[in-house]
């Protein structure tokens, strides 16, 4: 009986072994590097997790331009990488030529819909966070001025900035808001230089709080605020720690779950495809509060936004889409 229940435990041990390698789970980031302290991060630290929790590690690619696309996709999954995992919305194209191309192999690609049997696409309602960052700042304002600076002057950018409008105003109809892209190329998610020029503007403006959906430009424009004596508002990571005591919040989007559930997902045989759509009510977005910012957000402004945050996950308030009509009603 002995020799029986070691056997089997010898098996079932091989068993677990043999199904860990099979997975070979892959990531490949976005412009702005995996250590960008924002979007690029969080997905990073999605693959940390599932790397942590299961022992099994993975790999990963940071592109140093958009030419490099498709040559490292198509590269992963022809080396048998399986799940493979796009962080951004320019992996699109790439995606739509390769997944055919290789139909066993389960991709996921986050921010953006790619129609194909072997593809999950991942999206998020920015707009629903935004807006709730949009109501702290119009509480903590003392100008009555707030700003919105984005990276790349695409429709996704234009969501953040639309909901943060409308969190502004529903709390203060008579704000005034702000509002400026770094660039139109790629390269406006990694230029903090250009990112402070702009928070330097706004400011002059009489701005006070700068919420930044910009990738690594917003360093520079957290930074400028910070010496300047302004709040900013960080993105996509919690921010709240690269100038603590001047970052009021932060509109956390979980990157990092999307990754993580795509490689848990495939490793327990349950990787699906389709559409997914995460907002507050889906703990895909929230606002971000810690040890950092604690002192700048009164029991006041986090009940305010607190209410608003019930509001939209209970259907009372619906925060407008920039990309259902490409127009920010606020």
């Amino acid at each position: 009986m002995k020799r029986t229940l070691l056997s089997f435990l010898a098996m079932t041990a091989m068993s677990a072994t043999a199904m860990a390698a099979d997975i070979k789970p892959a990531i490949i980031y976005d412009l702005g590097g995996k250590f960008d302290k924002s979007f690029n991060e969080a997905a990073y630290n999605g693959a940390e997790k599932f790397k942590t929790e299961t022992g099994i590690d993975y790999r990963d690619f940071e592109i140093a331009n958009d030419a490099q696309r498709e040559q490292a996709l198509r590269r992963f999954a022809r080396d048998g990488n399986n799940p493979i995992v796009m962080a951004g919305f320019s992996w699109g194209a790439a995606l739509e030529k390769i997944a055919p191309e290789y139909p066993d192999t389960d991709f996921a690609i986050i921010d953006m819909v790619v129609e194909a049997p072997n593809v999950r696409s991942v999206v998020y309602k920015e707009q629903e966070g935004s807006y709730l960052v949009g109501v702290m700042a119009a509480k903590a304002s003392q100008t009555g001025t707030v700003s919105f600076i984005g990276g790349m002057d695409i429709p996704l950018i234009r969501k953040f900035a639309c909901g943060y409008k409308g969190g502004v105003l529903a709390t203060n109809k008579d704000a005034k808001v702000l509002e400026a892209m770094t660039g139109t190329t790629p390269d406006a998610w990694n230029d903090p230089v250009k990112g402070g020029e702009i928070a330097k503007s706004q400011m002059d403006q009489g701005s006070d709080v700068i919420y930044a959906a910009a990738g690594g430009t917003g360093i520079g424009v957290l930074q400028t605020a910070a010496d300047a004596g302004k709040l900013g508002i960080g993105v996509d990571s919690n921010q709240n720690g690269l100038q603590p005591g001047h970052v009021l919040t932060s509109m956390v989007k979980r990157v990092d779950v999307a990754v993580y559930n795509a490689f848990m997902d495939a490793k327990d045989d349950k990787f699906s495809y389709g559409f997914n759509s995460l907002g507050l009510a889906e703990d895909g977005v929230d606002y971000a509060m810690d040890d950092n910012n604690a002192s700048l957000v009164t029991e006041e402004m986090k009940a305010a936004v607190e209410a608003a945050k019930a509001d939209i996950i209970d259907g009372k308030v619906t925060v407008h889409d920039y990309m259902s009509d490409n127009a920010c009603p606020y």
